[in-house]
């Protein structure tokens, strides 16, 4: 079951929450609607849900169109941020509600329903916990029992705000595994609300990236990542050091450096910006070339897989950079000594332009 958003708009007086936005969710795929506060994504899940009404656009399901059906019709599951589980009903009164509230013709017994919410508890893992309150569960496994309940109702697509937001960054971590695992295992056609960067690019197929009310880019986690199409982009997605500087002879000038331009680069760029992440870089302790540029190391971070440095170049600017711990341990290096840095990758873009090379 597929979801195509068509041209979708919508404002709030006068205020363009989404503008224009079309992207297709393919059948079987679980993709992320990524972005900061305010930048439209939860309204436009609330469009695709029915929820809210579009100013203008479409939302069709595997090519039928649901733009003026209602949210019973479109058949979808939709799991909020909050839970919002009812709190005087069981973990199975609450799972089971969706499918007790159907019309009698369409009704299963109560037999079948029995069946059908002790399946959906066993494969979220809280069948022994069928008969407590929600305030007797954590906030994960609150979650856990929204979306069986969101399930439970056989629906077409599943929705997700924000489902992991109110909780710890552990249990976060441990949810959103668990959660890829469950659609793998269901291939229901899904779509999640999130802000948190490294939740969309760990848990999706593919990632929808919007920025005031439009999109800014779409692809794989990999694409998204490693090929942002954006200042917004590098700076949106991860940590990222910006030299400014100017555009003369094909070199980003910057103090005493000169970083090479990409050849597509336009000749008529003056000031360019270069986004380097802070793994993009080698370090010496001996210059091994004209790239290179001197820095002072002026705090070390050792906890965990690499070792983060802060470094102050030779030109006044703070610089993160990232290296494996083996290869810190072998450079030896403490702070207030002097290290020689070489970008390895950049990206650069016109100053106050959305062009790059």
């Amino acid at each position: 079951m597929s979801i195509e958003v068509r041209n979708i708009s919508k404002k709030f007086g006068g205020f363009a929450v989404i503008n224009d936005v079309s992207f297709t969710a393919g059948t079987g795929e679980l993709l992320a609607l990524l972005g900061p506060s305010g930048s439209g994504k939860t309204t436009l899940l609330r469009v695709i849900a029915g929820l809210e009404t579009a100013d203008a656009g479409a939302v069709l399901f595997h090519g039928e169109d649901a733009t003026d059906a209602g949210v019973r019709e479109r058949r979808v599951g939709f799991v909020f941020q909050h839970y919002a589980l009812f709190r005087h009903m069981t973990v199975f009164e609450n799972v089971a509600f969706g499918l007790k509230v159907r019309p009698r013709k369409v009704r299963p017994a109560k037999a079948e329903i029995a069946e059908k919410v002790g399946q959906l508890l066993r494969l979220v893992q809280l069948e022994r916990f069928a008969g407590h309150f929600p305030s007797q569960l954590s906030g994960g496994q609150r979650q856990r029992v929204a979306l069986a309940r969101a399930l439970a109702v056989e629906p077409k697509v599943l929705l997700l705000d924000e489902p992991f937001g109110a909780l710890d960054a552990k249990v976060r971590r441990d949810l959103r595994q668990w959660l890829r695992r469950l659609h793998d295992e269901l291939h229901i056609t899904s779509v999640f609300v999130t802000h948190d960067q490294e939740e969309a690019l760990e848990v999706a197929d593919r990632v929808v990236v919007m920025n005031n009310g439009g999109i800014e880019q779409e692809g794989t986690p990999d694409e998204i990542y490693h090929r942002p199409a954006s200042p917004f982009m590098y700076e949106f997605l991860g940590n990222v050091n910006l030299f400014h500087g100017r555009v003369e002879d094909g070199n980003l000038h910057v103090g005493a450096l000169a970083l090479p331009v990409p050849p597509d680069a336009s000749a008529g760029w003056r000031n360019a910006c270069a986004y380097i992440r802070p793994h993009q870089f080698g370090l010496s302790r001996q210059r091994k070339g004209s790239n290179q540029f001197r820095a002072r190391v002026e705090s070390i971070n050792q906890a965990g897989p690499v070792a983060r440095l802060m470094l102050v170049t030779e030109w006044a600017s703070t610089l993160n950079v990232e290296v494996p711990n083996a290869e810190f341990l072998a450079l030896a290096l403490a702070r207030g000594e002097d290290v020689f840095v070489e970008p390895r990758e950049l990206k650069v873009f016109p100053s106050g332009g959305t062009g790059g090379a």
